[in-house]
C-alpha cells in the first residue's frame, strides 16, 4: 500500500507501507514523523487533571461560549474535513479563525489577492522547467526530498535530470541548497524588491534606468540573471519565507508575481510559494471555501470580515483582544513573542494536539489526538494545491480532530441553535 507523508508541504504520496513504512523514501524529516515513536499526550486533561473525551469537550465548549471573543488558531497540521468545522466553530462562537499562514505565507496571499498567482503544479515543475529559481528559500534543508522529486535532479518527461536544467538560488547567505545550484547570487538583506524591480527593467529594455549595483549585485551580475530567466522554454520560480519576512513582505511578493508576468511575455514561467506544514495551504483554502477568506477572518459580528493587521493571531493577543483560545495541530508558545505568550498564559487555552509541546504548558483543557495521516485519514491539499488523501495505517485508541471538532460543534449548536451541513 501506498501512504503519503503528513510532515512538509511535499506531502510525498510514494511511500510503501507493507506492516511498517518503507525508510528508504523518508526524507530525514519524514522519517522522525513516521517511524520514530515522540512523547504523546496520554488523556484528556482539565486543569492537569485526566478526565474523559466529553468531559474535555464539555469543558472546551464552556469555554468558547462564555468567551466574547475566542481565538481559534493552527490549522496547519490537520487535514480539510477537520479544518472545515473548525471555520464553522468559530462562526457559531463569534470568534477569529487564523491559520499559521499569518506568521509565514501570510504576505503571499495579500500579494495572490492584488496580482493573481501565475501558478502551476510540481508536476509541471518536474516535467517540464528546465530552468528552477529558488528565492529565498532551503529547500534541501526544509523540503529535502523536493530537489530529488520536484526540482533538481529529477529526470522529467522534456527534460533529463540535472544536465540538462539550470538551478539559480538568490539567498542572503550560502545555503545547502545554493550548493546544489548552477548559479548562486548572494544578496544583501532587504533588497529582494529593488533587486527584483531592476530585473524587470532589464528584461523590459529599460537597463540604463538600472543602477551599477543593486542589493549587492552589479549591473553585469544582474544582466546575466535576467539572460539565464529569458533562457528558459519553461521555468518555475520556488520563493519562500526569505521573500515574505523581510522588507516589503507582501510587496516583494508581487514584485516578483510581476516578473513571472514579464517573463511570460517572452516564455513560460510559473511561481509556487514553498509552504512549509504538511496543510496549511489547505488551512487556507478550506476557509476561503467557508468564509471568502484564507486566514486572520473574524466573526464577531455575525459575518466574517479579513484584516490581516488586526485579526491575525498575534496581533490579537498583543492588544489582549482575545479572552480565550483554540489551538489546533500547532505550538504558538514556542513560536511567538514573549508578550504575546504572556497574554496566552492568562487567558483560558484549549488545545487539541497528538503530542506534548510548550503549548501544553499553558493549556487549560488538553485534548490528545490521532495523528493525521498515520491514525486517521483525510484531504489535505500540497503546497501547489493539489489534493492529496492521506490513509490511515496505524491503529489508535484516540480520537481524530474530525471528531473531536464534529462533538465539540454539535454541543455549541444544541445550545446556541442552527445547523450545520455534516
Amino acid at each position: 500500500m501506498k501512504v503519503s507523508c503528513p510532515f512538509c508541504g511535499n506531502v510525498c504520496d510514494d511511500i510503501n507501507f507493507d506492516g511498517e513504512v518503507e525508510r528508504e523514501k523518508l526524507c530525514p524529516l519524514g522519517e522522525s514523523k513516521l517511524t520514530r515513536e515522540k512523547k504523546r499526550i496520554p488523556y484528556p486533561m482539565v486543569e492537569g487533571e485526566r478526565v474523559s473525551y466529553d468531559e474535555a469537550i464539555e469543558r472546551a465548549v464552556e469555554i468558547l461560549l462564555n468567551a466574547k471573543r475566542p481565538l481559534l488558531y493552527g490549522w496547519a497540521s490537520t487535514v480539510n474535513e477537520a479544518i472545515r468545522l473548525g471555520v464553522i466553530l468559530a462562526e457559531k462562537v463569534g470568534g477569529v479563525y487564523d491559520t499559521t499562514s499569518s506568521v509565514c505565507h501570510g504576505p503571499s496571499i495579500l500579494a495572490t489577492i492584488e496580482e493573481g498567482l501565475p501558478g502551476g503544479t510540481l508536476g509541471q515543475a518536474k516535467n517540464r522547467a528546465d530552468v528552477v529559481v529558488f528565492w529565498g528559500c532551503n529547500p534541501a534543508e526544509a523540503h529535502p526530498r523536493h530537489p530529488t522529486r520536484y526540482s533538481v535532479m529529477v529526470k522529467g518527461f522534456l527534460v533529463e535530470g540535472r544536465r540538462l536544467r539550470k538551478t539559480v538560488v538568490v539567498d542572503i547567505r550560502k545555503t545547502a541548497t545554493a550548493l546544489l545550484s548552477s548559479k548562486f547570487y548572494m544578496i544583501k538583506p532587504n533588497s529582494d524588491f529593488a533587486i527584483l524591480t531592476a530585473l524587470r527593467s532589464i528584461i523590459n529594455g529599460n537597463d540604463s534606468a538600472v543602477p551599477n549595483e543593486v542589493g549587492g549585485l552589479s549591473k553585469s551580475q544582474l544582466r546575466e540573471f535576467a539572460e539565464l530567466l529569458l533562457s528558459a522554454k519553461y521555468g518555475v520560480i520556488f520563493f519562500g519565507m526569505g521573500a515574505t519576512h523581510t522588507r516589503g513582505q507582501d510587496r516583494n511578493v508581487e514584485a516578483l508575481i510581476k516578473l513571472v508576468q514579464t517573463l511570460n511575455r517572452h516564455t513560460r514561467y510559473i511561481l509556487q510559494p514553498m509552504r512549509g506544514h504538511f496543510n496549511v495551504t489547505g488551512a487556507d483554502a478550506v476557509a476561503c471555501w467557508e468564509a471568502g477568506y484564507g486566514y486572520a477572518i473574524d466573526f464577531s459580528r455575525g459575518y466574517p470580515r479579513f484584516n490581516p493587521t488586526e485579526f491575525s493571531a498575534v496581533q490579537l493577543l498583543r492588544r489582549r483582544d482575545c479572552d480565550a483560545m483554540l489551538v489546533v495541530g500547532s505550538d504558538p508558545v514556542a513560536h511567538f513573542p514573549f508578550d504575546v505568550v504572556r497574554h496566552m498564559a492568562k487567558i483560558p487555552v484549549i488545545q487539541i494536539d497528538p503530542h506534548y509541546n510548550l503549548t501544553t504548558k499553558v493549556a487549560n483543557v488538553v485534548i490528545p489526538s490521532a495523528i493525521s495521516g498515520i491514525e486517521a485519514e483525510g484531504t489535505v491539499y500540497r503546497m501547489d494545491g493539489v489534493p492529496v488523501r492521506l490513509k490511515k495505517f496505524r491503529e489508535s485508541e484516540f480520537w481524530s480532530d474530525y471528531e473531536i471538532l464534529k462533538a465539540m460543534l454539535e454541543r455549541v449548536v444544541e445550545r446556541k441553535g442552527g445547523d450545520v451541513v455534516w
